[in-house]
């Protein structure tokens, strides 16, 4: 019977072959990915691991972590490597995009994303920005869409959707972006159906794959996957988005909540090592 240490590192290895593939695509070396998982294994010792009651010591997170006591206190001097401003500037621009593609105020006569006007006239861009947005300008917003390759201008001066979900087309650090956020939301599902509460319940994960799937049927299949998730996803947006609460005075708490559905295709596992 197979450990529980040996189990994962099994799945430790198998999840970092992708990542260390990006890594090494973009001249990431060790000692980099090193440093940064030491000072995420100190950040969440010191966050989630503390004694109840107690405030959390630099000898508990050495103990924790294996690290000495000095390399803690450097670590714990260190700003934090995580830009959250951009990760918020992400989150408002997919609040804009959601907007468009569910919201009737924006859409054409046949209940879709309407090109919008640059000024004031309905539908307006600036109006979709002020809705979904907060107190980012409207210009902001349109820049960095722009930017990202998810709307483009058309010759008529109107502002067409490209892209109905927060998908960039241009620039490998906002791609790279999304690798951090969706990976992270898929291991914490795991990580919580690992060890919840009996009082918890289970959140959803399931996949369905096979392992020796004719190529020939492959863009049959993606086209497939495509044509089916989108709607289902855009309907599940709508049902958050009526019940997304955003009044100051709202005093219930709040959390994070989404599904993801992802496409894969890869090697059959014998042959990944050669990849």
């Amino acid at each position: 019977m197979m450990k529980i240490t040996d189990a994962i590192a099994t799945a430790l290895c198998t999840l970092l072959r992708p990542l260390v593939r990006i890594l090494l695509r973009h001249n990431i070396p060790l000692p980099t990915f090193v440093e940064l998982a030491k000072w995420i294994y100190v950040d969440v010792a010191n966050s989630e691991f503390h004694l109840q009651s107690k405030k959390q010591s630099v000898s508990r997170v050495a103990m924790l972590t294996g690290l000495t006591r000095k390399e803690i206190l450097r670590l714990n001097r260190q700003e934090s490597p995580i830009d959250y401003a951009a990760m918020e500037h992400h989150h408002r621009a997919t609040r804009v995009i959601s907007g468009w593609v569910r919201d009737p105020l924006f859409h054409t006569n046949a209940a879709e994303p309407a090109p919008l006007n640059l000024d004031d006239t309905t539908p307006s861009f600036n109006a979709l920005a002020r809705q979904y947005s907060g107190d980012i300008p409207s210009r902001a917003v349109l820049d960095e869409l722009l930017r990202l390759g998810l709307v483009e201008l058309t010759a008529g001066d109107k502002l067409k959707l490209v892209a109905r979900a927060f998908i960039p087309t241009k620039g490998i650090e906002d791609k790279l972006a999304i690798l951090g956020t969706d990976t992270a939301d898929l291991i914490t599902t795991i990580d919580h159906n690992l060890h919840r509460k009996e009082t918890e319940s289970p959140f959803f994960q399931r996949k369905v794959c096979y392992y020796n799937f004719p190529t020939a049927n492959l863009s049959e299949f993606h086209d497939l996957v495509t044509n089916k998730a989108q709607p289902l996803l855009e309907e599940l947006d709508a049902w958050l988005a009526a019940h997304d609460q955003e009044a100051d005075d709202d005093m219930q708490p709040r959390r994070r909540v989404g599904v993801s559905i992802f496409y894969f295709d890869t090697a059959p596992i014998k042959e990944d090592h050669s990849s």
